[in-house]
């Protein structure tokens, strides 16, 4: 069984910085793309940042410049350095693992993790 457990969250007054972790555990041999996305009360669940196992990263327009993704294909970890955080960056972080392929088992399949709040206090 997969699992992602993330950590990380919390209360943070406006202008501060959270980093975000992501472990993904469960006899894991490759994940293509690790992403976060967020969810605030009311809202969707939109895409904040997702990195490639080359590399690659994309970001949305409303986080570039605040935030860094990146990650341990050793460890299977992906990580989000938030800075400059803003009262609209407040909601829950989820973080999503895509095309997991499971060693010795065929087929790649996505996963997400619970969830961790992140609090930007005005």
């Amino acid at each position: 069984q997969v699992q992602l457990v993330e950590s990380g969250g919390g209360l943070v007054q406006a202008g501060g910085s959270l980093r975000l972790s992501c472990a993904a555990s469960g006899g894991i041999f490759s994940i293509t793309i690790m992403g976060w996305y967020r969810q605030a009360p009311g809202k969707q669940r939109e895409l904040v940042a997702r990195i490639s196992s080359g590399g690659s990263a994309v970001y949305a327009d409303s986080v570039k410049g605040r935030f860094t993704i990146s990650r341990d294909n050793i460890k299977n970890t992906v990580y989000l350095q938030m800075n400059s955080l803003k009262p609209e960056d407040t909601a829950v972080y989820y973080c999503e693992a895509q095309n997991v392929v499971r060693s010795g088992q065929l087929g790649a399949f996505d996963y997400w993790g619970q969830g961790t709040q992140v609090t930007v206090s005005s």
